[in-house]
């Protein structure tokens, strides 16, 4: 799978650095001793991991998937930090990551924008950053060492060739993820890219499935000729899903739902009719990371990116392969 052109835009720089800033990583950082093969030879990798916060079932699938893999049987020592969705406790836990000397930083950004501070500090201190799932836009030069993720952008080119299938004359509101994150930024842009003609309004619910109510009540009163609701994530689906039939209307039919993630909640939707499809997020990708941090703690090459596959369903999913799925 190709990553789009905002991903390459981001990613550019990275290309023929990431082995040269994972080698001076391990030479400056003080976390493991000289000649310390991160981990293999019976020291730990001391990892900080700044999660963004638990606004959802498919963020609390990725946490699980991480700490499960970045443990002390597999060769980890894991400073594990949630940062509730607020960027000041996020750049706060980079700092004190930093103070501890780690030998490697790892953080899923809540937005994209306002990092230059501290990640200049950072690279000042000599501590390799990998990104998880979402990206930033920085002016610092080599932020960053690898980044491992989705294809957001391709996540709403998916969710916009399906309503440009099945629903061609659909009105569509589009219910937006945490505004400036890159989850929203890019699955806002691959979705518009097909069907953005089709968008009648928008609003954010903040990836959670109060806010996501919230935006759609309001939302039928603003636009009651909307039928397609384009939610950037489950969470916010289901509670899409509530404010439709609190408003006396049945959601997969009279409003039909387009949703990403594929977390159980959201394709029980699917089994229940309710929702019409989604684009998986694949959040369980713990044991990738882990392969990545590894090998930059060790100073050896690392692709650029990794894009985690995903997949899409409709409502010939069955409730056996919902029941089966691991989140």
């Amino acid at each position: 799978m190709s990553r789009p052109a905002s991903l390459r835009t981001r990613l550019a720089a990275l290309v023929g650095l990431g082995a040269a800033l994972a080698l001076g990583a391990c030479s400056s950082s003080g976390g493991a001793d000289a000649g310390s093969d991160g981990g293999s030879g019976g020291d730990l990798i001391r990892v900080g991991f700044s999660q963004l916060g638990a606004e959802s079932g498919w963020r609390t699938a990725n946490t699980e998937s991480v700490k499960a893999s970045l443990t002390e049987e597999n060769g980890f020592d894991l400073n594990f930090v949630d940062a509730q969705q607020k960027q000041e406790n996020q750049i706060k836990a980079l700092r004190d990551f930093v103070a501890q000397d780690v030998d490697v930083i790892a953080f899923s950004p809540v937005i994209e924008t306002g990092w230059d501070e501290v990640l200049q500090e950072i690279k000042d201190s000599g501590i390799p950053v990998v990104l998880v799932d979402r990206t930033v836009e920085t002016s610092v030069e080599d932020p960053f060492v690898t980044w491992i993720g989705a294809d957001f952008e391709q996540e709403g080119r998916t969710a916009g060739e399906w309503v440009a299938e099945n629903a061609p004359d659909a009105k569509v509101f589009e219910l937006q993820g945490t505004l400036g994150s890159g989850a929203q930024v890019d699955r806002e842009k691959g979705f518009n890219e097909v069907v953005g003609d089709q968008v009648i309004g928008r609003a954010s619910g903040n990836f959670t499935r109060a806010e996501g109510r919230t935006a759609v009540e309001a939302a039928l009163q603003a636009y009651p000729e909307m039928d397609l609701i384009f939610t950037h994530n489950d969470d916010m689906g289901l509670g899409a899903i509530e404010a439709i039939e609190a408003a006396g209307k049945v959601p997969g039919q009279d409003i039909q739902i387009v949703s990403v993630d594929g977390v159980r909640d959201g394709l029980q939707a699917l089994v229940d009719k309710k929702f019409n499809f989604v684009v998986e997020c694949n959040p369980v990708f713990g044991d990738q990371l882990a392969e990545l941090i590894t090998k930059v703690a060790n100073g050896e090459d690392v692709p650029e990116t990794t894009i985690v596959e995903d997949k899409s369903f409709d409502q010939t999913i069955t409730q056996a392969e919902v029941d089966a799925r691991p989140y």
